[in-house]
């Protein structure tokens, strides 16, 4: 496999695999998208369930490899193409950082975002991958105050998977507003990429929409 391979992207309208798909745009990878329609459950048909069993996007396609979960598909992806500069190589001193913000990602913020939403308290900090909701949320805090980056002034794939992750929990009032989380919202979401990509995204979900309208109506 080669970066001239295209990449194919399983993908959804105004999902997860928004970032993922930003970070394709971003790196100028060569895709094609593989549109699921989740408003009519495609996601999970048989044909994406043996790609991805858990019927989650984003998954990507590369020659013969197969990539799920978000972290794991940022990682590959910036790795694949180091000349554009949004991943630190292995060896460099701003690789582990790197690498933490991508796993606490997944590991910390989203479960501690969720068990908020759900009114899911812990008995104690032992008990959860994040300690608490509170700590957790100002360790990213204190990490985004420096700026502009996570990494400082160094841009990663690790801020387009925050900046996008931020601006969807805190429209849904999952994060609060903070002044250092709208000032890093704005600073990512006001990339070409982004704005491509949700413009986008806003168009073909409304065509989702209206064929699970359809559809429903037809039943």
């Amino acid at each position: 496999m080669t970066t001239n391979d295209a990449i194919t992207l399983f993908y959804s309208p105004q999902t997860r695999a928004t970032g993922a798909r930003i970070l394709l745009e971003e790196l100028g990878a060569p895709y094609h998208l593989h549109v699921l329609n989740m408003k009519i459950g495609e996601q999970r048909l048989p044909g994406y369930l043996a790609i991805n069993p858990l019927g989650k996007v984003p998954a990507i396609r590369h020659g013969d490899a197969f990539v799920t979960e978000q972290a794991a598909v940022y990682l590959y992806l910036a790795d694949l193409f180091p000349e554009a500069g949004l991943t630190p190589a292995i060896g460099d001193t701003d690789r582990a950082a790197y690498l933490r913000w991508m796993v606490f990602y997944g590991n910390c913020f989203e479960p501690a975002v969720i068990d908020r939403h759900l009114q899911r308290v812990p008995t104690s900090a032992n008990e959860t991958p994040y300690s608490n909701y509170d700590d957790m949320l100002a360790t990213l805090e204190a990490a985004l105050t420096p700026g502009p980056y996570l990494l400082g002034e160094r841009l990663t794939a690790a801020d387009l998977l925050w900046g996008t992750a931020l601006n969807w929990t805190t429209m849904f009032g999952l994060v609060p507003e903070r002044p250092v989380f709208r000032a890093y919202i704005e600073r990512m979401t006001s990339r070409p990429a982004y704005l491509k990509v949700t413009a986008d995204d806003a168009a073909l979900a409304a065509d989702h929409q209206a064929i699970a309208d359809r559809l429903g109506n037809a039943a």
